[in-house]
């Protein structure tokens, strides 16, 4: 079976076919670290992290981007509140937000299990490479300086709005654009800014100045993925302008196609509303993990299509919890079982579960349906909670398969610990009911029970989950 992607660029499913045989690039807008990161964030990370770990798990070799964009308006206007609070430098402070901000989203990202990119770029490392396409925009007649600030001339570009599917006209009475004094046409966007005073700057031909946003990621992507390279994502926030005007300054630089499928997952929202800092309606990933296993969000964002939004509550992540508990309940019955090698075939009756989660994996990633499919493995295994060959066969994909979604890898801090002193309890425990000490060995059992621990006694053996 074939993988299947919807395209933004095309509007519908298409088969994916790689660059590079048994190899995809794929590159994804980070964040601009100006503060605290959010679940929003997450879950645009967890979903591109997902479908990376289910390209390697289908046998591809993946080089995955993930820029980080450390200069911006917003980093700046946050160094310039900062700093009236102190005497201190605004370039200093610029770097110091930036640098803060990111070790905040990294930390963010190894709590919840996000690997690290195979590429972590960053925008102000790369002002040459953005220059050099700048450069050659201008020579070609596509871009123009004006007030020591540089625009891309949208108009000359034809095929402008195609990834979101928009003609010029209704571009220009659209909301978003905003005129200039310095542009030609109130179409055309920024690649390179003016400098005002104190700000972070650089020497160009002409004058001193910053990158525009757009630019960073044409010149991050191609230079580590190439002109033309698989996949490129990011939020749906992203389509117009950001993604529109990378494709239109990239191709126009290169003459060729910059990026052949486009991903675009939907955002996560409060009561119908972006999540976002400037709404102030954001929870931030400290706050949530405090209260919830990172897997329980990780369930509550595989439940959703990544290509739709998804409304956060509470109530959905005690949802969440409850699902979580039904996996772990059935682990924990497994865990004698676990072989420290994987099996080599699963007997029919397993396999067809790992083939409808592949199945709808590879329509579009779409992960509920994939998720419904472990669950369904989970009631399997409880209707043959006598069979051991089943149940070894059953915890090895649930396993195996959960690695995709980066769930079952671990569990609360101590776990391991925990679970050893449970057994050593357990061990006590049949010590007192062998010498007829029933009263403590019952004792015990309640005393657990009222930890969340469940003891059940078998003929020949004792053995406990959680509640």
């Amino acid at each position: 079976m074939a993988i299947k992607i919807f395209n933004t660029l095309t509007g519908k499913k298409e088969i994916f076919r790689p660059i590079k045989k048994g190899r995809v690039g794929i590159y994804i807008c980070g964040p601009t670290v100006y503060d605290e990161p959010h679940i929003g964030h997450l879950r645009s990370a967890y979903i591109f992290e997902v479908i990376r770990r289910y390209f390697i798990y289908r046998g591809y070799k993946v080089k995955f981007v993930r820029n980080i964009t450390d200069l911006d308006d917003k980093i700046i206007e946050k160094a310039r509140e900062e700093i009236k609070l102190e005497n201190s430098d605004l370039k200093e402070k610029v770097k110091e937000v930036a640098e803060r901000y990111i070790r905040k989203y990294h930390e963010a990202m190894e709590l919840f299990g996000i690997n690290p990119p195979d590429v972590e770029p960053k925008a102000t490392e790369h002002i040459s490479e953005m220059l050099e396409i700048i450069e050659g925009l201008i020579k070609k007649g596509f871009a123009y300086e004006k007030g020591g600030n540089v625009y891309f001339r949208v108009r000359k570009f034809p095929s402008y709005g195609k990834l979101s599917h928009q003609s010029i006209e209704e571009l220009i009475a659209g909301a978003r654009v905003e005129p200039s004094e310095d542009k030609e046409d109130p179409l055309d966007f920024s690649l390179w800014k003016k400098a005002k005073e104190n700000e972070p700057n650089w020497h160009t031909p002409w004058g001193e100045g910053r990158p525009g946003w757009h630019i960073e990621c044409s010149a991050m992507s191609m230079k580590y993925l190439g002109k033309n390279f698989d996949i490129h994502g990011g939020g749906k926030d992203l389509i117009f302008p950001h993604h529109e005007n990378e494709i239109a300054q990239s191709e126009a630089y290169t003459n060729k196609r910059f990026a052949n499928y486009w991903i675009h997952n939907g955002l996560l929202t409060i009561n119908g509303e972006k999540m976002a800092k400037s709404l102030g309606n954001f929870i931030s990933v400290e706050e949530i993990l405090k209260k919830y296993h990172p897997e329980v969000l990780k369930i509550l964002f595989l439940s959703t299509h990544y290509s739709h939004p998804l409304d956060f509550s509470y109530e959905k992540m005690e949802e969440a919890k409850r699902a979580r508990e039904r996996f772990y309940i059935l682990l924990d019955k497994l865990k004698d079982l676990n072989q420290k090698s994987k099996l080599k075939k699963y007997s029919k009756d397993v396999e067809r579960f790992r083939k409808q989660f592949i199945e709808a994996m590879d329509d579009d990633f779409n992960t509920p349906r994939a998720l419904a499919v472990l669950f369904d493995l989970v009631n399997f295994a409880h209707r043959h909670s006598d069979n051991e060959k089943i149940l070894r066969e059953v915890g090895d994909l649930l396993l195996d398969l959960g690695k995709i979604f980066g769930l079952f890898e671990r569990r609360e801090k101590g776990k391991e610990i925990i679970d050893k002193l449970i057994e050593l309890i357990i061990e006590i425990r049949k010590t007192l009911r062998e010498k007829k000490e029933y009263a403590l060995s019952d004792k015990i059992r309640e005393d657990l029970k009222n930890l969340g621990i469940i003891l059940e006694d078998g003929v020949n053996k004792t053995t406990w989950r959680y509640q």
